[in-house]
């Protein structure tokens, strides 16, 4: 949720990490400080503000020197925003400096033991634990001093400390948070998310859960918390620093939007086999053998990737003929599943460290299943922890809400699921069918895109409504819910999602004409179906704006999409309405790339 900057080196250090924090904006927060030295410095200075990176900035002194330091974007948990929250955090002495992201569960027991030894806590929040145990310690260094801190320490944590009596090192460590270390030439990032470090060093380690990191800036060393040295290798980014930049678009959600053409491509390329009319998923892991003996797919996500797997049960159950469903990773770590030999497990996640996810792949693989990771970002800790899976190639995603990822993954599935479908029953004839649809994706999107101007005016003359119903049946029900989403994250306006033959089982009764009522309706074997639940909406005097692969009648406007094959429309019918949500926020004056009260990577429970 919240972001980390580090760096030690030679540069001025403040205008990096205020850089650096302003590359992690898009990642949702409220307040945001910076911390620095130098090793001629007499101790730490710290700037803080409540609001965005601008307001920090602004208080940052004109002489502000200094050739280390540490920079922390805030999203509340324990306290309510204010300067004095926000981090880091600061000893009495002002010694020690921590920022976290994560959240500290056994933190009143601690606090309640601090203050009980004297200890004056200068904020509510639950970090400023993590900066008065270092701060306490006895042990002759800071790496010591940490990891004796973080023995006690109970939750999720990505931290980075600094101490004014070890001005040439920072000390990171990791439980469940992400911190990747920015490999430079005699210097030395952090952070939390590689777009921090992108436009200096592609070259980066992403530590593991247990993983401790010392920072300095001609060397670096990774170790566990229990103190044993750890082998880290740099990896090499793949994303340039450009595809951060807006690209001559007014929001980071157009230009997503606007690139799922070019997206969809990179997803296929190079997976297609004609010869046998399936894919090459070469990071499965998989074989054939192994394949058949599955017997269920078990799909878990959250939000966004939750409906995205929802869609790729659906392919999966109708091209592999494998009973599929999915699940909230949040609810399936909570509930005692039984946990099956016979069935695959499928964890998805754009930023591939969502931590209601990773933690279900880590009581998975402690159970001795198989899980593959359908993830955007490559070296991710779920991409790490699984057995195998599929990387979705989306790039940079930078928006709050999900576009071009969620369509990724669900081609991505498109594709797992014609290749088990082709080790099982599915037949060539149906393979090559499967391919030309995928291949005719990238082009039907752009067609789609092209309608713009028209969708535009849809969005203005219904953003008025107070409240809006969506509605899909089977494929169609996760893209009603993924629309609904959409609109209620970036315009605020209430929205509900039901498969559209629940309608006479009670919701009929919301039914008017300040209502509105989206419609998925694909011309399928189920079209009549559909059709007639636009009579009963109409009926009832609703409006109706209908996504559909031609006009309907009972509609008081359609938006007309292309057809594909059957189990590949949910692809195409959803993007119109990511647009629709687009411009109903933009009619709203709303803050459309960050949307009040979320956040881009949810790394907390």
């Amino acid at each position: 949720m919240c972001g980390i900057v580090g760096y030690i080196g030679k540069r001025d250090v403040a205008p990096l990490l205020l850089e650096g924090l302003q590359r992690l904006e898009y990642r949702g927060y409220d307040s945001a400080g910076i911390v620095i030295t130098s090793p001629k410095a007499a101790g730490l200075k710290m700037v803080k503000a409540k609001g965005r990176v601008r307001d920090l900035e602004a208080r940052v002194p004109k002489r502000f020197a200094g050739t280390t330091g540490i920079a922390h974007t805030r999203w509340a948990t324990h306290g309510a925003p204010s300067d004095i929250n926000s981090h880091p955090h600061l000893d009495p002495e002002n010694k020690v400096a921590v920022v976290h992201n994560g959240i500290v569960d056994n933190a009143a027991e601690l606090r309640a033991k601090l203050e009980a030894d004297g200890v004056v806590f200068a904020s509510e929040t639950d970090t400023e634990v993590i900066t008065h145990l270092i701060a306490r310690s006895q042990a002759e260094k800071l790496e010591e001093k940490v990891r004796e801190a973080l023995k006690v320490v109970e939750g999720t944590y990505g931290i980075a400390v600094m101490h004014a009596d070890f001005s040439d090192r920072i000390v990171v460590a990791r439980n469940g948070s992400p911190v990747v270390l920015g490999i430079g030439e005699k210097e030395m990032f952090v952070a939390s998310d590689v777009a921090a470090l992108i436009s200096h060093t592609r070259q980066v380690v992403t530590l593991d859960d247990g993983e401790m990191a010392t920072l300095k800036a001609d060397d670096f060393r990774t170790y566990t918390t229990s103190g044993t040295r750890t082998t880290a290798t740099p990896e090499t980014v793949e994303w340039e620093a450009a595809s951060y930049d807006m690209g001559g678009h007014d929001t980071y959600m157009h230009k997503e939007i606007s690139e799922q053409p070019d997206a969809v491509d990179r997803v296929l390329r190079g997976r297609i086999d004609e010869k046998f009319s399936t894919v090459h998923l070469g990071g499965l892991n998989l074989d054939a053998r192994e394949a058949r003996g599955i017997r269920r797919v078990k799909i878990l996500g959250c939000g966004t990737s939750y409906h995205a797997g929802m869609i790729g049960a659906s392919l999966i159950e109708g091209l592999a003929r494998i009973p599929a469903d999915a699940e909230p990773a949040s609810e399936f770590r909570y509930r005692n599943p039984v946990v099956d030999p016979d069935t695959l497990y499928i964890a998805v996640s754009q930023s591939g460290e969502t931590y209601d996810v990773l933690a279900a792949v880590q009581e998975l693989k402690r159970k001795g299943a198989r899980v593959l990771g359908v993830v955007n970002v490559v070296g991710s800790a779920i991409a790490r922890e699984a057995d195998g899976g599929v990387y979705v190639h989306a790039g940079p995603e930078v928006c709050v809400v999900s576009t071009k990822c969620f369509t990724n993954t669900v081609v991505a599935f498109g594709l797992l699921a014609l290749h088990l479908g082709r080790i099982r029953d599915l037949s060539v004839s149906d393979g090559k069918r499967i391919i030309e649809g995928l291949r005719k994706l990238p082009a039907q999107i752009s067609e789609i895109l092209e309608g713009e101007a028209e969708i535009k005016k849809l969005a203005e003359e219904y953003a008025g409504a107070k409240s809006m119903m969506f509605i899909g049946r089977v494929r169609g029900y996760p893209v009603a819910l993924e629309a609904s989403l959409k609109l209620k994250e970036i315009s605020y306006i209430h929205a509900e999602a039901y498969p559209a033959s629940e309608l006479k089982h009670g919701p009929l009764a919301l039914i008017e004409p300040a209502l509105p009522t989206v419609a998925i309706v694909p011309d399928d074997e189920l079209l009549e179906k559909n059709r007639a639940a636009l009579e009963e909406i109409k009926a009832r005097s609703g409006r109706i704006l209908a996504v559909a692969h031609r006009e309907q009648e009972k509609a008081d406007h359609t938006i007309v999409v292309p057809k594909n094959e059957n189990e590949l429309d949910p692809i195409l019918m959803g993007i119109p309405l990511q647009l629709f949500a687009y411009h109903t926020a933009l009619a709203m004056g709303r803050d459309i790339d960050k949307p009040r009260n979320l956040a881009k990577s949810v790394t907390v429970e």
